[in-house]
């Protein structure tokens, strides 16, 4: 990418390519992999604190922020278009998982399936702290096929389907989150691009992460948003106005077009400042030589 090498964005890229579709896949992969039920069985969304957590560091997390800023085309306006876009695939999709959730837990082990979600968040972490950690770990989604194969307990298994309209509304309220902050995003893209280490946010974001999956296994008390917390602060600390400064400044179309004119690779310097090659017969040796 141009300007982040997110390791989940860069491997994604690889396969789909184009922004548009590389944006709805990052933000939707939670949805494919099995993360986002995982994390809606494992009760991480149970709470207010705990649906702005999943949102922002799951459906908006680091990998969105590295593609929105910089991969994703066009203006403010075009971008958050596209955003909303993927929004309105992500959060039908979000609403009919979490209205499942119930029917798959009815056949499942839950307080064995919670650790697997934890490891699922930490895998999540490992491979967006490090492209190269990430090639030495299993990848999500075999974490959760894992999770479902250890805490299967078909003793409790239900014909029916059954739906809890709280998880319904947690799940899509989570969904929302992500987009909503999606779209933030690329309204302060140009402001954000020239103030913001993109990868140092995915550092603290990774952190932030690590918290999340803590706070599932009750290390840390689920109704303290620490991960939140986290999360701002990684914002915080890669707030760097200066970065700007480190790029050259573009050359002007005009400029450009005037060197291109000049013979033999001439500068425009050279050519308004003629030197007379005519000799008056003194020596033009160089007194250095």
């Amino acid at each position: 990418m141009s300007s982040s090498q997110h390791p989940i964005a860069l491997a994604i890229e690889q396969r789909v390519g184009g922004d548009g579709r590389l944006l709805a896949t990052v933000m939707c992969l939670p949805l494919v992999d099995g993360v986002f039920p995982a994390l809606i069985l494992a009760g991480a969304m149970g709470s207010v604190s705990g649906v702005f957590e999943v949102g922002l560091l799951v459906f908006g997390g680091s990998a969105t922020v590295a593609v929105i800023l910089a991969d994703l085309d066009g203006t403010p306006r075009e971008q958050v278009l596209t955003v909303l876009g993927v929004g309105a695939i992500l959060l039908p999709i979000a609403a009919v998982e979490a209205a499942l959730a119930p029917t798959i837990a009815s056949v499942l082990d839950l307080a064995i399936f919670e650790r697997f979600a934890g490891l699922v968040i930490l895998a999540i972490a490992a491979q967006t702290a490090s492209s190269r950690i990430a090639d030495l770990i299993p990848r999500p989604a075999i974490v959760v096929g894992f999770g479902l194969i250890a805490s299967l307990d078909l003793g409790g298994a239900e014909l029916t389907v059954a739906t809890d309209p709280e998880l319904v509304v947690n799940g899509t309220a989570t969904a929302l989150v992500g987009v909503g902050f999606a779209v933030l995003v690329a309204l302060a893209g140009p402001w954000l691009r020239a103030n913001v280490d993109i990868d140092r946010f995915r550092f603290g974001s990774a952190v932030a992460l690590g918290v999340l999956a803590l706070s599932i296994y009750g290390f840390v008390p689920s109704d303290a948003p620490l991960s939140l917390a986290v999360l701002a602060m990684a914002g915080l600390l890669a707030f760097d106005p200066d970065q700007g400064l480190i790029f050259p400044p573009r050359e002007s179309p005009v400029d450009a077009e005037a060197d291109e004119s000049l013979p033999d690779g001439g500068s425009q310097s050279d050519a308004s400042n003629p030197v007379s090659t005519e000799s008056d017969g003194s020596d033009d040796r160089s007194p250095w030589l």
